[in-house]
């Protein structure tokens, strides 16, 4: 049973963010932290008594495709109503169009909490926030007043639709075209892998998706976006015949059964009535907004579900019993979580999840701060830092909750492999994140081409900078124990700093003597970033929970759970960053130099 990480969230919203962070922005001066703690505090009921409930019933069940449309597996289509009621569709909206314009860095603690108790229903709205994005951004003053007002309530849902048979990430391949047809166009093409492509648990669908016009230029150049509903929308808002889109089929999926993954037919008999957003040939650009908000989004995605695996894995730990631990003063069989492997895979799990959920929460309060900071300089370096880290989250936290996810398996021997226990449905379900929102080689070219090249490193090296000086500033205190794991953690970490910026600086010569280069070690410098940035934000914690130890009605436990997972994290994780920036530094010419041939 799933229980969400409440203490954990509130300590990163206290003490690594902190009120003053998001109240420095006069948009936000409502949003206190014990406005914070409610949130999370009705969050966490529903995603354990309406969500998790579900997570088992829904990946045995799933959604199942009819020819008359979608159906959703069973309950979740009363939870999403339950979800509408509550006000959750419309957490992070614009109160322009009905929403309750709560920061990022909230929606982001929310997220993780509606994903580690079932990803597969967290992923309709997640969708639906995204198109809602675009179209506020983007759209025409008709299109905002006809569809957003239902979106961000909940009432109708949204989708994304880019991917076709063969054009997956090679976007450039798309086909699916669009007619000119007075002040609408209408659409031919099909669409795959389209997330709640369609359901029954909304009357309406909002479709975006990506075509070309007739006469269009090739390549990336000539993608338009249309929103193309699933039934027409009259000019007084009310629902219009079923336009000429359907959905033909679903996919049959390792996991994430309960949500629908749908191949959809745009234009089978008269064409599909779309209607463009923007300016034409400009689709890609705007949908980049959408993948954007999903990629942070399907990055939490990764550490919330190895959370889920982990409380799991813990749990069984310490009911298991199987065999005499190798460790003094235990002479009789005990439960597992005593044997030291089963305590290092653990606290492999536990120490990571915290590390990742900081670093994402510190990226949404970047964005926060880049969209509302009223100082233009702090607004634009905010901006920078918080798209710097967007890659870094996607990538690192849904490759680390593959890991963790197995991990978990792993600890419950024989029994995980079999679905009896659940644990399997964890590493089954995430697998999924290091591929859809952009793969993380894809994540890997970004941060390499768009974030650290284009600007030759400088938001990289304003973040290393202040990594750099906080770490200074930590002084450690409190029992000769509690100081000891706050040193090791505070000098692993600054030692973790060196490599990092050795590797960003090998980057950058490597990029600009032929990307391929610097290509060929993305990936590997990527998650150096993630590891390095993970260990500052948990040194950050140690030094708090150092502090707090000593307060009166201090949670001890909790408290030196946060700096186990700080000491751990120092000896165990971040040694691999030396390694990986020697990768980065070195290993380049095996890839380019080894022929396909042989590979």
């Amino acid at each position: 049973m799933y229980r969400a990480p409440l203490k954990d969230l509130r300590f990163n919203m206290h003490e690594l963010i902190g009120e003053s962070a998001l109240q420095a922005c006069p948009a936000y001066a409502e949003f206190s932290l014990d406005l914070a703690d409610a949130v999370l505090e009705e969050a966490g009921k529903f995603a354990e008594t309406v969500l998790d409930p579900l997570y088992k019933s829904g990946d045995r069940d799933g959604a199942r495709w009819t020819p008359d449309g979608v159906i959703g597996a069973p309950g979740f289509k009363a939870a999403y109503q339950q979800f509408v009621d509550g006000g959750w569709a419309s957490l992070r909206a614009s109160p322009e169009h009905g929403g309750q314009g709560v920061p990022y860095v909230i929606g982001t603690a929310v997220e993780e909490l509606w994903a580690a108790s079932n990803l597969s229903f967290k992923l309709c709205p997640m969708l639906t926030q995204g198109a809602v994005e675009a179209i506020e951004q983007y759209g025409t003053d008709e299109q905002k007043h006809l569809y957003l007002a239902k979106m961000v309530s909940g009432e109708w849902t949204g989708t994304m639709n880019l991917t076709e048979p063969q054009a997956g990430s090679d976007l450039a391949a798309i086909r699916t075209r669009a007619q000119p047809e007075g002040a609408h166009y209408r659409l031919f093409g099909q669409k795959i892998f389209i997330t709640y492509g369609d359901h029954d648990f909304t009357p309406n669908t909002i479709h975006l998706v990506l075509a070309r016009i007739d006469g269009a230029p090739a390549g990336v150049k000539g993608i338009s976006m249309f929103i193309v509903p699933k039934l027409l929308v009259n000019a007084d808002g009310s629902l219009g015949e079923r336009n000429d889109v359907q959905s033909i089929s679903i996919e049959h999926k390792l996991g994430i059964h309960a949500s629908p993954t749908c191949v959809m037919a745009y234009g089978q008999k008269q064409g599909a009535i779309g209607y463009l957003v923007g300016e034409a040939n400009r689709g890609l650009e705007y949908m980049f907004v959408m993948m954007n908000a999903a990629r942070l989004s399907v990055g939490l995605e990764g550490y919330a579900v190895a959370d889920r695996a982990y409380q799991q894995a813990a749990e069984w730990a310490r009911t298991r019993v199987q065999g005499k631990p190798p460790v003094p003063g235990v002479n009789a069989p005990a439960p597992i979580i005593h044997h030291p492997d089963v305590k290092r895979m653990l606290l492999t799990m536990k120490s990571q999840i915290e590390a990742l959920r900081a670093v994402a929460m510190y990226a949404s309060l970047q964005l926060d701060l880049g969209a509302r900071h009223p100082d233009a300089a702090i607004k634009a370096a905010a901006q920078a830092r918080g798209d710097l880290l967007i890659p870094v989250v996607k990538a690192c936290s849904t490759e680390a909750g593959i890991e963790l996810s197995s991990l978990g398996v792993q600890i419950h021997g024989g029994m995980g492999f079999v679905e009896e226990t659940g644990a399997a449905q964890p590493y089954r379900d995430v697998r999924i994140t290091t591929i859809y929102e952009g793969t993380t080689a894809i994540q890997s070219n970004d941060f390499i081409g768009r974030k650290l090249a284009r600007d030759r490193g400088a938001a990289m090296s304003a973040l290393i900078a202040d990594m750099r000086s906080e770490l200074a500033a930590i002084a450690p205190v409190g029992a000769a124990d509690v100081a000891a794991a706050v040193n090791e953690s505070k000098t692993a970490t600054l030692e973790a700093i060196d490599a990092l910026e050795a590797a960003a600086k090998s980057v950058l010569v490597a990029y600009a003597q032929g990307p391929e280069r610097a290509l060929a070690v993305s990936v590997p410098a990527l998650r150096l970033a993630g590891y390095v940035i993970g260990g500052w934000l948990l040194t950050k914690s140690a030094a708090i929970a150092a502090r707090k130890l000593d307060e009166s009605g201090a949670d001890v436990d909790f408290l030196r759970g946060k700096l186990a997972s700080a000491r751990f994290y120092a000896g165990h994780i971040l040694p691999q960053a030396h390694a990986l920036s020697r990768v980065v530094s070195v290993g380049a010419a095996s890839v380019l130099e080894t022929d396909a041939a042989v590979v």
